[in-house]
């Protein structure tokens, strides 16, 4: 029994529409690479894995819902698009070093896990993630603060990148507009051979 995974697995249970990937790599798809393996980390139904097998990547995509994986493996064969998805606790456990040319996380704030999350990313690879912040304008996400970002934390989680875009607009200007709630950062690892003594 998994107090976790029952919770998820019940969410999903009840969502019939299937998701699209995030803004953060719909907007940014320009930044990936030319090729290589992805991870779709908390893949939730994969709307992120089935975008990055459409664009012809090795796609892997994890999540602690056996009812979500059991949805993505069903609409990836109807698809005819090759994704590799796995329940997986992802608070258990650490991620493979040097593994992977682009992580996606979207939705899911375990700050733990970013350490592993960088040494998981290649020399090179790409880092896709958005999540809730704390500074609201919608009611969308998360009630309890501990699974909303502070304000810019999501770069400082991942300090250890080289930032490529980063979004977060918090509560200033005209609130009817733009990208709210949530926070975008797309962050590249250092290639040792790229970077300056």
């Amino acid at each position: 029994m998994n107090p976790d995974r029952d919770k998820w697995n019940e969410r999903y249970r009840q969502s019939t529409a299937l998701p699209g990937a995030a803004r953060v790599l719909i907007e940014n798809k320009h930044l990936l690479p030319p090729s290589g393996l992805a991870l779709d980390l908390a893949c939730g139904l994969g709307g992120n894995a089935l975008l990055l097998a459409e664009l012809g990547f090795q796609v892997e995509a994890w999540d602690i819902s056996d009812v979500a994986v059991k949805r993505l493996q069903q609409e990836s064969r109807k698809q005819k698009l090759p994704v590799k998805a796995q329940v997986r606790n992802l608070t258990m456990g650490a991620l493979p070093d040097d593994h992977f040319d682009i992580i996606v996380v979207s939705r899911f704030l375990e700050r733990g896990l970013a350490p592993c999350i960088i040494k998981a990313l290649r020399p090179g690879g790409v880092l896709f993630y958005q999540t809730f912040i704390r500074a609201r304008v919608g009611e969308a996400g998360p009630e309890s603060p501990i699974f909303r970002l502070k304000e810019n934390e999501l770069l400082h989680l991942f300090d250890g990148l080289t930032v490529l875009a980063y979004r977060e607009e918090g509560l200033v200007g005209d609130l009817k507009r733009g990208f709210r709630d949530e926070a975008q950062l797309v962050a590249r690892k250092n290639d040792s051979n790229l970077t300056e003594e």
